[in-house]
C-alpha cells in the first residue's frame, strides 16, 4: 500500500481494498495507516471476481486497475501506464512486466489464449522445450521479447488496467470463476469487443506470489484447470470445449499424480534408504556374530529375527526423528541421543519379553552402535555431495544480511531483526545517504552494493522502503539477480519484513515474537505431550471425568488429541496468518478457559505463547484448566 500511494502522487485516484474475511488483523492496521482507503470488508470469502466487482461498481474513475495486495509498484508505474492508455485509444486493457521476489521475470506477465492446441503444448511440456517457437510458445508468448511492449491476448489479474467505458460495454468479471481464469475470460471479452490488450514493458512491479495457492500443489492444479474448463465451455465451440475438457482432466490427473509422487519421494526417500541400510546391517552383524561367537550359522531363529530386526530398525529411526536427527541443519548430538534412546527403549522391551523371544542383548548393542555409525557416515556423504537437507551443524545456513537505507531506518530494522529468531552472524549497513556515516556496522554506500555483496559474502539484502524508491529497489533486484542473494523489504513503521523468493512460497516474514512454537523440536515435543496426556487421561478417565464440566466431550477430546486432529493447548480454531500453524486446540493459553468469560481479542497472550513456548507452558495450562478439558 505504501508503494501504491507513492505511485499515485499527482494522480487523482480512489483506492479500494476488498477484504475477504481475513483473520490476520490487517483491517485494523489498514484503518490506522491508510484511512483514505475505501474499505469493503466482507464477512465471507467471496472469491476474486465478486470482490473486485464490488469495488468496480463503486468506482468513478476513467480507468479501473485490478491490483493484487502482494505487489509493489514503482513510483512512475501508474503515470507511465496511464499515459500509454491515453495515447492508444484502441487499448482496452494493459498488463505489465512482473518480477518475483528475487528479481526474476514472471512469464505470466504476457500470455496467449489457452486454446486446446495451446493447452496441449503447455500440458505436455512442448512450450518449455521450444520457448522461442511461435507455435509451441504461445501460452506465455515466450517468443516475444520481455523487454519490449507487445500486443497480447491475455492479461494477468495481478495487474490489469482497463478503461471503465470498456467494462461498461462488456460487463464486469464473471462471478462463475471463484479463483483463476477470470482474468483470461475478461481479457478475451475485451478483444472480442474490438479492443486490444497490451503487455507494457517500460515499467515493472514485484509480485510476491503464492499467497492463495502454491503452484506445485494438487489444489492449485485442480482449481486452475477447472477454471479453464469453465472458460472453454463458455467461449469455445462444443467440439473444442469437449476436447479441451479431455485435456484438462488429463492434466489434472497427471499433475496431481506428479505432485503426490514428488511429495512422497521427497519425504520418504532418505528414510527409506536409512531403513534399508540399517536393516541390512543388522543381518550382516547377526551373521558375523553367529560365525565368530556362536561358532555356526543360523544360530538364531530366522522367523524371530525377521520380525524383530525391522521392528528394531523402526524404533531407532522413530527415536532419531523425535530427537531431531532428521532436522536441518544436522547436529551430531541429536543423532546420538536418538539412537541411544531407541536402544534403551529396545532393551526395556527386551527385558519384558518371554525368554523364548530374547535372542541376544549383544546384537542390540552392536546394532545400535553400527546404526549410529551408519547415520554419521551417510550424513557426511550427503553433506559432501551438497544435499542441503543434511548440511552439517550450522555450516552455510547462517544468513549474512545487509540493510540498505538511512542510519535511522537501519537501527530500527536492526532492532527488529534482533527480536526475531533468524540466525545471522553478520548484519551490515549500506547507506543511501551522502553525509558522513558513523555507524560501526557501515560496510559501504548504495552505489557500491555489488562489490559489497562479493567482499562480505552477503546472502540477503533488506531494503528500507522509507528511504529507497520502489523503482530503485526493483532496478537493483534485476541487476543483482545473478548474485544469488535473497531480497526483502522493510515497510516504514512496520514490525515485519516481507519477502518471497519463488512462485511456490508465500511471503517470507520476519516478524517479532511468533516463531518459537513453530520450530520442529517444539512441534515434536508438543505432539509427544499430547499423546502422553491423552493416554493418561484415558487410562484414568474414571478419576478425571468427575471434575469435567462436559463429561462426554472430555472423552471425545481425548481421542481427537490422541489421533492428531486436535492439540490440548493452542489458538482454538483460529487460522491466522500472523501466528504459527498448529492444530486446532481444546484450550487456549489463557488463565481462564471458561467459555462464558471469553472475549474476542487475545493477541498479547497468543503472541507471548508462540514466542516463549516451552513444554512446561502446556503442562501449566492443562493443570490450571483441567476441568475444561471437555470444552
Amino acid at each position: 500500500m505504501f508503494s501504491v500511494f507513492k505511485s499515485l502522487k499527482d494522480i487523482k485516484a480512489e483506492v479500494f481494498l476488498v477484504d475477504n474475511n481475513s483473520v490476520d488483523g490487517s483491517i485494523s492496521l489498514l484503518k490506522e495507516k491508510f484511512p483514505q482507503v475505501k474499505l469493503i470488508a466482507n464477512q465471507i470469502n467471496t472469491g476474486f471476481s465478486v470482490a473486485n466487482n464490488q469495488a468496480i461498481k463503486q468506482a468513478t474513475g476513467e480507468y479501473i486497475l485490478l491490483l493484487n495486495p502482494d505487489t509493489i509498484v514503482q513510483e512512475d508505474t501508474f503515470a507511465k501506464t496511464l499515459m500509454f492508455m491515453d495515447n492508444h485509444n484502441e487499448a482496452g486493457g494493459l498488463g505489465i512486466k512482473m518480477l518475483d521476489g528475487k528479481g526474476n521475470f514472471l512469464p505470466e506477465s504476457k500470455r496467449g489464449l489457452p486454446t486446446p492446441a495451446v493447452a496441449f503444448y503447455k500440458i505436455f511440456g512442448l512450450s518449455k522445450l521450444f520457448p522461442n517457437s511461435k507455435k509451441f510458445g504461445q501460452y506465455h508468448l515466450t517468443y516475444l521479447d520481455k523487454n519490449k511492449t507487445h500486443e497480447v491476448a491475455v492479461l494477468s489479474g495481478a495487474f490489469m488496467l482497463m478503461r471503465k467505458t470498456v467494462l461498461d460495454k462488456i460487463g464486469l468479471l464473471d462471478e462463475t470463476f471463484f479463483m483463476y481464469g477470470e482474468d483470461i475470460d475478461l481479457s478475451y471479452r475485451i478483444t472480442q469487443a474490438g479492443y486490444k490488450n497490451y503487455y507494457f514493458a517500460d515499467s515493472s512491479i514485484i509480485h510476491y506470489k503464492g499467497e492463495s495457492t502454491k503452484k506445485s500443489s494438487v489444489n492449485y492444479v485442480i482449481v486452475f484447470y477447472k477454471a479453464m474448463a469453465i472458460f472453454a465451455n463458455k467461449h469455445f465451440s462444443q467440439s473444442n470445449a469437449k476436447l479441451f475438457n479431455v485435456l484438462i482432466h488429463l492434466a489434472i490427473y497427471l499433475r496431481a499424480l506428479m505432485a503426490i509422487s514428488a511429495r512422497l519421494i521427497k519425504q520418504l526417500f532418505f528414510p527409506a534408504i536409512d531403513f534399508i541400510i540399517i536393516l541390512a546391517n543388522l543381518y550382516l552383524c547377526k551373521n558375523l556374530y553367529e560365525i565368530n561367537f556362536k561358532l555356526y550359522p543360523n544360530f538364531y531363529s530366522q522367523e524371530i529375527i525377521n520380525v524383530f530386526f525391522p521392528l528394531y530398525t523402526l524404533i531407532w529411526m522413530t527415536f532419531t526423528y523425535f530427537s531431531g536427527g532428521y532436522d536441518s541443519p544436522l547436529k551430531l548430538g541429536k543423532l546420538i541421543r536418538g539412537v541411544l534412546t531407541g536402544m534403551g527403549f529396545i532393551l526395556v522391551i527386551y527385558s519384558l519379553l518371554p525368554e523364548f523371544y530374547r535372542f541376544s542383548r549383544a546384537l542390540i548393542l552392536i546394532g545400535s552402535l553400527t546404526t549410529l555409525l551408519i547415520y554419521i557416515l551417510t550424513r557426511v556423504l550427503y553433506n559432501v555431495i551438497g544435499i542441503k537437507k543434511f548440511k552439517w551443524f550450522n555450516a552455510n545456513t547462517v544468513n549474512k544480511i545487509a540493510i540498505i537505507g538511512s542510519e535511522t531506518e537501519f537501527e530500527r530494522v536492526y532492532d527488529l531483526l534482533k527480536q526475531t529468531n533468524i540466525k545471522t552472524n553478520f548484519i551490515g549497513f549500506i547507506s543511501n545517504e551522502n553525509n558522513g556515516v558513523k555507524n560501526k556496522n557501515y560496510i559501504g554506500h548504495f552505489h557500491q552494493i555489488s562489490e559489497v555483496i562479493d567482499i562480505h559474502g552477503i546472502t540477503e539484502i533488506i531494503f528500507c522502503a522509507k528511504d529507497i524508491s520502489s523503482k530503485n529497489i526493483i532496478d537493483h533486484m534485476v541487476t543483482l539477480v545473478t548474485k544469488g542473494v535473497e531480497f526483502k523489504i522493510a515497510p516504514p513503521q512496520s514490525l515485519s519484513i516481507i519477502g518471497s523468493n519463488s512462485i511456490d512460497t508465500a511471503g517470507d516474514l520476519y516478524i517479532i515474537d511468533i516463531n518459537n512454537i513453530g520450530r520442529p523440536e517444539n512441534k515434536r515435543a508438543k505432539r509427544l505431550l499430547d499423546i502422553s496426556v491423552s493416554l493418561i487421561l484415558l487410562l484414568f478417565f474414571w478419576i478425571f471425568i468427575f471434575v469435567q464440566n462436559n463429561k462426554l466431550n472430555f472423552i471425545k477430546n481425548c481421542f481427537l488429541v490422541l489421533f492428531g486432529s486436535y492439540t490440548w493447548i493452542g489458538f482454538g480454531k483460529l487460522n491466522r496468518k500472523d501466528l504459527p500453524s498448529i492444530k486446532p486446540s481444546v484450550l487456549l493459553p489463557i488463565d481462564d478457559n471458561n467459555k462464558n468469560n471469553l472475549v474476542n481479542n487475545y493477541n498479547t497472550q497468543f503472541f507471548n505463547y508462540a514466542k516463549d513456548y516451552q513444554i512446561n507452558t502446556d503442562i501449566k495450562y492443562l493443570i490450571k484448566n483441567i476441568k475444561y478439558l471437555g470444552n
